[in-house]
């Protein structure tokens, strides 16, 4: 005989509302991969070949949970797409360097943990990648800001409506969203991340920016 435990006293009541957040949750994440722009990740993917081809160096940043996606998808830039057979990519997440940060950050302030970095390294043909849910993340513009001045090119990886730095940076990945939707934008950018390295390992040996041209 199987026996069937009686629900405790607000037991369903709780279900309930854990399955209307499941749901919530999945339904937003749908509209997010329903709207991807993909010509707009087709161009942020142009942007890595020819930082790659030319040599130029990839920096990343992001705070939060984002620093965990900029070290991912800096991961994947560096290791993953030497599969191709291409040049491989040079690249830093600028969120990894504990002792810098905090230096910076208690030196200088928190707005200046990027740019303090950047300072040493950006040069014209680099690439920047800011991932920011909100798009206003004070030191991910002022990182921007510094990289506009030495001719680094900026894709931003946004989310909710965009915030500053959707018309700052050169190209945007828009994740849209409601203001404060952090876990579902969050989880779209690791996807959008994961379409621009699938895209960069499944390139072949010989192909160039300058094929066809």
């Amino acid at each position: 005989m199987r026996l069937v435990r009686s629900p405790a006293r607000g037991e369903n009541a709780v279900t309930s509302r854990t399955q209307q957040v499941l749901d919530d949750y999945l339904a937003t994440f749908r509209t997010i991969v329903d709207d991807i722009d993909l010509a707009g990740v087709l161009r942020a993917v142009e942007l890595l070949r020819k930082a790659r081809d030319r040599g130029a160096t990839i920096y990343i940043a992001g705070n939060g949970g984002s620093a965990t996606t900029a070290t991912h998808l800096a991961n994947d830039l560096g290791k993953a797409t030497k599969q191709s057979g291409q040049r491989p990519l040079k690249v830093l997440s600028l969120s990894d360097n504990v002792a810098w940060l905090t230096a910076l950050a208690n030196d200088e302030g928190y707005d200046r943990v990027f740019a303090g970095q950047l300072e040493n390294f950006a040069e014209e043909g680099d690439l920047l990648i800011v991932i920011s849910a909100s798009g206003r993340s004070a030191n991910l513009v002022a990182a921007v800001d510094l990289a506009l001045q030495r001719g680094v090119d900026t894709l931003g990886i946004l989310g909710f409506d965009g915030g500053v730095l959707k018309d700052r940076v050169d190209e945007c990945l828009w994740v849209k969203s409601r203001i404060g939707a952090y876990g579902p934008v969050e989880t779209g950018h690791a996807l959008l991340c994961d379409l621009l390295t699938t895209s960069l390992i499944n390139d072949v040996p010989g192909d160039s920016q300058d094929d066809g041209e």
